[in-house]
């Protein structure tokens, strides 16, 4: 009887812990000198704690996106999840209920949604863009008929301020909580069986499938991780304004995959740095910063983060197609 020689498929990713767009980092330097003659105010202090507060909930957001676009997946409801669960944990503060269960409220919603995420994409069979953009015009409905465009107020306990306005050691809070999660976030990807599943998925779905992965379950479990992070930054950032405003992360999925992209996980999965989407966000926080130093109108702030985009999707390709 003729011997059949098995093949084992191939699961050829790059996690990148340290790296990302070599490129990036020199326009990162060049952009801070650029800044520095041209807005004198941008090295102040208080200018640079604004950028980094800016940069928090971004970041924290695009921890879970790492994930999912190393996964080879969207989740463009994630802005829509920060401003839902920000607002359940502001309206359980005004209810009268303590922070802790205010706060785990928040994060279990945040969590459902990933997980809604999720059973679409894997058990209903409609692709990520859809299923998350269909999520994030829900999840905003909800906020705007409840809220009727009205801020929701009153949530000024003082243990739930200080989650994003207090100080230790002289660096914000927020800071620290995102530095928290970072490192549990590169744990998680970089040292663990799920990471190492996760990029697998994202480099050959159908390869991670034959060596016995559970595809399915790895890729709810994601969104679900995504959701969590989500609700995660709009309670921060619904601390740090003592309310929960109904138009709260708009605009933030572009924001958090420009931050992705820039950072150099490739949108065609199976490469992820967390270090490279830390660089990101805080890039395009400086941006955004820069631009309001720059008295630029608000009307150019989408043309310019679209064009950093389209230019951080350029060169991952232009890199790709290089090296093979």
């Amino acid at each position: 009887m003729a011997e059949v020689a098995v093949t084992r498929p191939r699961l050829g990713f790059k996690v990148g812990r340290a790296s990302g767009n070599a490129g990036v980092y020199v326009a990162f330097v060049i952009l801070l000198i650029g800044l520095g003659f041209a807005a004198p105010r941008f090295f102040t202090f208080g200018n640079m704690t604004d950028v980094l507060r800016q940069a928090v909930p971004i970041a924290v957001i695009a921890f879970g996106a790492t994930f999912v676009i190393g996964m080879r997946g969207i989740d463009l409801s994630v802005g829509s999840t920060l401003a839902l669960t920000g607002l359940v944990t502001a309206n359980v503060l005004v209810l009268g209920y303590p922070v802790p269960v205010a706060c785990l409220a928040g994060l279990a919603l945040g969590a459902f949604i990933g997980l809604v995420n999720g059973f679409l994409i894997t058990k209903v069979g409609i692709t990520d863009f859809i299923a998350t953009m269909a999520i994030m015009v829900v999840s905003r409905g909800v906020v705007m008929v409840y809220t009727q465009g009205i801020p929701i107020t009153g949530a000024s306990d003082p243990a739930f301020r200080a989650i994003g306005q207090s100080y230790l050691a002289g660096i914000p809070v927020p800071v620290i909580l995102t530095a928290i999660v970072f490192a549990a976030a590169y744990y998680l990807l970089y040292y663990t069986r799920f990471g190492r599943f996760v990029l697998s998925i994202g480099s050959n779905p159908d390869a991670a499938r034959l060596v016995g992965i559970p595809t399915d379950r790895i890729k709810i479990a994601v969104y679900v991780l995504a959701g969590a992070l989500s609700a995660f930054a709009g309670i921060m950032l619904t601390s740090r304004l003592e309310s929960a405003m109904p138009e709260a992360g708009q605009g933030y999925e572009l924001d958090v995959i420009a931050a992705v992209v820039i950072g150099g996980t490739g949108l065609s999965g199976g490469r992820a740095t967390l270090f490279g989407t830390v660089v990101g966000a805080v890039l395009m926080a400086v941006v955004r910063n820069a631009l309001n130093l720059l008295n630029v109108n608000t009307f150019w702030h989408q043309i310019v983060i679209g064009t950093i985009i389209l230019v951080a999707v350029a060169a991952d390709r232009f890199n790709r197609s290089r090296k093979a």
